[in-house]
């Protein structure tokens, strides 16, 4: 059954329950759909709940490190998905699960994961960007009310809804009157209300929000939006690294540049960094962008 679009209930613990899978089998996972309105399932669902898997097979005591998938298929928000999870190797270390998404009998989504004991190490990291903070930015459901008229009712409603993690770009893009730009983005985000402690929630809420408009980066150059007549965006495989600790109840800067794109495909690299400038994550996507004009 696919979440439904606005509702009273609270969002945020609408997508922790959305993210914390059930249990089939030793190793098998069964998560619900969400529907933002878009026809498919949102990459970042998928991304979240794969990770979810993972750690249900993995010790208490290790931590991702990283994740690299594939989107397979386009997902059908109708229906549930079932996480096949194989325990690839427990070393002394280091743990490797391979995550398989399935709807309908076929595979829509692979993702293999790594995790690590906490362990020391060198230490270096680049620095954040000089960019204006959250504080007076508009959020994206502010931005996307200003535009509503414009907006395909099957999403218009779902965007003008709450959302549970808040997302404030630092120079909005209007969609649907884009302007040639560097193919650069900040954008600040943060869950709405407090998280439980449990690293593993934080991580894969971030691996949830990650992808969320991260290919229209690559649109930059080429004055083009995702929600424009002739577009098609789709993520093709997606990476993410999580290098230190961090809260996603508190803001997150996303700093995304896309440094090329060619033969129907965009490539974007993001960087995420926590309020005092901590490198927490990186993230890598590339995505197909092809323009039926």
């Amino acid at each position: 059954m696919a979440i439904s679009a606005c509702s009273d209930i609270d969002v945020l613990k609408e997508l922790l329950e959305l993210l914390n899978l059930e249990q089939i089998e030793e190793n098998v996972f069964r998560g619900r759909s969400q529907d933002l309105g878009f026809g498919n399932v949102y990459g970042g669902q998928v991304l979240g709940q794969a990770l979810s898997a993972a750690y249900k097979t993995v010790p208490r005591e290790r931590r991702a490190h990283s994740m690299h998938a594939y989107f397979l298929r386009p997902g059908d928000v109708r229906e549930s998905i079932v996480y096949q999870v194989d325990r690839i190797r427990d070393g002394k270390s280091f743990t490797t699960r391979r995550v398989v998404a399935i709807q309908k009998e076929r595979a829509i989504f692979s993702m293999s994961a790594s995790f690590q004991i906490e362990e020391r190490g060198f230490d270096h990291q680049d620095l954040a960007p000089s960019v204006p903070g959250p504080e007076g930015l508009a959020s994206e459901v502010e931005l996307v009310k200003r535009i509503a008229d414009q907006i395909p009712a099957r999403i218009r409603e779902r965007l003008q809804c709450p959302q549970p993690i808040e997302l404030r770009p630092v120079e909005p893009m209007n969609l649907f009157s884009p302007e040639k730009r560097e193919p650069v983005r900040y954008q600040w985000l943060k869950a709405i209300s407090r998280i439980p402690d449990d690293p593993s929630i934080h991580q894969y809420l971030l691996a949830y929000a990650s992808d969320y408009g991260f290919m229209t980066t690559s649109l930059y150059p080429h004055g083009q939006g995702i929600l424009q007549p002739g577009m098609q965006v789709a993520s093709l495989d997606h990476a993410m690294w999580f290098h230190r600790p961090f809260r996603i109840d508190d803001w997150l800067l996303y700093s995304v540049q896309s440094p090329n794109a060619c033969g129907a495909r965009g490539l974007a690299i993001g960087k995420i960094f926590d309020r005092q400038g901590v490198l927490v994550a990186s993230v890598a996507q590339e995505g197909l962008i092809r323009f039926h004009g």
